[in-house]
């Protein structure tokens, strides 16, 4: 196939580029890299010379990407280019719904028009269990029919923008000319790929691994937990971690198994949760290292706990974790940090 895969010099975008072109598929990838690097999109078109190609663009600039589909004659597109932090989208939302939904719709528009008009032939959309806010009792473990009530502006754009694809994939069905869509609904992501290649870096840093791993290793004197008076056994907040190279191996069975015609949605996660102070805790385990961790108030639109029920996934793709047990999940990410200590400007 040829595929299009938007947030390509992101953290899951660029992993979701090296699986991809390790199963023999010919990848474009496109970024803006406002938060992404050009480092792994160099480091892949090094190693793939003939089938990958780079697009420094808004996954917005519609002619920009309709140009690009219909060179490299693109058929998926895996939309992963958004901005994504949770308490960033509660200080700044029109930022939010202007670049994950104006922005989005202007991919679709190009999606559309591709082929000579017939448009692309299958997309997949990183949405997020954000969508599900505090999940109602007795919805936990999370299942894809869980009512979607978000906490924040990001999980609200994630869920409009689901609407707006399924109305896209209505509107290709009507006309005769349908799609295959399908909506990942990820957990939280976390790890680095084993061979050591690709890793998380990020502008500010938030995600709570490799913030950990930065305290441990000394770049960071501390860390905060935000809110330790939650329902939860251990007062902190529980989350579902999943493997970046788990989560990208959806994205290939759901391309390969969900049908032209079909609109599904699946959450992606191992399907058992951790507290942020089990994760702290890993991380100390795997690194061997203590740190100094501060207990704050809690942070405007975090749900107390999310993750996920996995039964979905399993049945219809045959989708199932490698990679369960956190202190591996976090060993990954350990490994790749350890050796880039400044990310991909080491």
């Amino acid at each position: 196939m040829s595929i299009l895969v938007t947030g390509s010099a992101g953290y899951i975008g660029s992993h979701a580029c090296q699986r991809l072109l390790r199963d023999g598929h010919r990848v474009v990838g496109l970024d803006n890299l406002f938060r992404g690097h050009q480092a792994p999109m160099d480091l892949l078109s090094e190693a793939h010379p003939d089938r990958f190609s780079f697009v420094h663009a808004d996954v917005g600039d519609t002619d920009r990407v309709l140009a690009t589909l219909d060179e490299h004659q693109v058929d998926t597109v895996m939309h992963f280019g958004a901005l994504a932090y949770v308490g960033e989208s509660v200080e700044d939302p029109l930022w939010y719904y202007r670049n994950n939904i104006a922005m989005g719709i202007g991919l679709l528009d190009a999606c559309d028009q591709a082929q000579n008009g017939r448009g692309i032939s299958r997309f997949i959309f990183s949405s997020s269990c954000a969508t599900y806010g505090d999940p109602p009792e007795g919805m936990i473990p999370v299942p894809e029919h869980c009512p979607q009530a978000p906490t924040s502006p990001y999980g609200y754009t994630k869920l409009h923008f689901e609407h707006i694809l399924k109305d896209y994939a209505t509107k290709r069905r009507r006309a005769d000319n349908p799609i295959a869509l399908t909506m990942l609904r990820y957990f939280n992501v976390a790890g680095s790929d084993r061979t050591g290649m690709l890793g998380e870096d990020h502008t500010p840093e938030t995600h709570l691994v490799p913030v950990g791993i930065e305290a441990a290793t000394g770049k960071r004197d501390s860390l905060s937990i935000f809110g330790t008076d939650y329902p939860t056994p251990d007062g902190t907040c529980v989350r579902d971690y999943v493997h970046v190279e788990d989560l990208v191996d959806a994205h290939t069975r759901a391309m390969d198994r969900v049908e032209i015609g079909q609109v599904q949605a699946f959450n992606v996660g191992i399907g058992k949760g951790y507290s942020v102070r089990e994760i702290l805790d890993s991380i100390k385990r795997v690194s061997g290292n203590d740190f100094i961790i501060h207990e704050t108030d809690r942070r405007a639109g975090d749900a107390i706990a999310l993750y996920n029920d996995p039964s979905k996934i399993q049945s219809e793709l045959g989708w199932r974790a490698e990679i369960t047990d956190i202190d591996e999940i976090v060993s990954t990410a350990y490994a790749w940090l350890r050796t880039h200590p400044e990310g991909y400007g080491s």
